[in-house]
């Protein structure tokens, strides 16, 4: 699926990866509630960003030192955000870009991710996605809507009600969310682009909190809950295993999660062990 991150320079990469990393630092401290408002935060940050060139290059100018930049970020929306979006703003402030859009197109992502986290909080991860993908649906074969939520004749607010009656109450209260800034916050982009991109950050979050696990043999439903409860209390978030029965690691486990492995497999103690040898 190609977004708009993945044209991001060589700096703007290695800065995105260190942005979800405090992005997961930060999730895990927050309630549904919170992460959904840290969203709402990030995407005012957002918002503020494009309208100002002069204020996107000053925060993101490489001849500035990290901490004159993070500060600025801090004395300009320090007091309009809550500090657990203050703290992600000024740490990516800090960072360097490739280019000074590049800012904002990670905070969106960040912002996509807060309220794909808050759903998945909530156990509507999953329906999240379905539903945002049935609108997508929706948008692609109905033309006149299509060219009313990629008009200007159209507020923000305006495109947001007009969803709300299409999509009605039936949906989850995340997707509402998710949708509703998503119509409202097109950066120049159309709809289907933008459905896209945020299809994409969804899906990134989802991957975060499912963890990958590899082992000989099934494991028991009591095996199972365990490993469930001692991930999701590590990571802050309800977590999901999805396991690979692989007899090659002929013993033990292998767990991969957001950007974490744990390997106790023989193959890999075997490995460990034929290397140590070879010293």
């Amino acid at each position: 699926m190609t977004t708009a991150l993945s044209a991001l320079g060589g700096a703007s990469r290695q800065s995105l990866a260190t942005a979800r990393a405090s992005l997961d630092s930060v999730l895990k401290t927050l309630s549904v509630a919170d992460s959904s408002a840290l969203a709402s935060d990030l995407f005012a940050v957002v918002a503020a960003l494009d309208s100002s060139t002069p204020l996107r290059r000053a925060v993101t100018d490489g001849s500035r030192d990290a901490a004159s930049k993070s500060k600025l970020a801090t004395d300009l929306f320090g007091k309009s955000i809550s500090a657990s979006a203050l703290k992600l703003v000024a740490e990516l402030a800090a960072l360097r870009w490739s280019s000074p859009s590049n800012l904002g197109d990670v905070l969106e992502q960040l912002a996509v991710e807060s309220e794909a986290s808050a759903a998945n909080m909530a156990n509507e991860l999953e329906r999240l996605e379905e539903e945002l993908f049935s609108f997508s649906r929706i948008v692609v074969s109905d033309g006149d809507l299509r060219q009313a939520l990629n008009s200007s004749k159209y507020s923000s607010e305006g495109k947001r009600v007009l969803v709300a009656k299409l999509l009605g109450s039936k949906i989850a209260t995340s997707t509402t969310r998710v949708v509703g800034h998503l119509v409202s916050g097109l950066r120049g982009r159309n709809i289907e682009s933008t459905i896209v991109f945020y299809s994409a950050a969804v899906a990134a979050r989802r991957e975060r909190v499912i963890a990958h696990v590899r082992t000989a043999v099934a494991l028991t439903d009591a095996q199972k809950e365990k490993m469930t409860s001692t991930l999701s209390k590590k990571i802050g978030q309800p977590v999901r295993l999805n396991i690979e029965i692989d007899r090659t690691v002929l013993g033990g486990i292998s767990i991969r999660f957001a950007d974490e492995l744990i390997d106790a497999t023989i193959v890999s103690r075997l490995a460990d062990a034929g290397r140590a040898l070879a010293v």
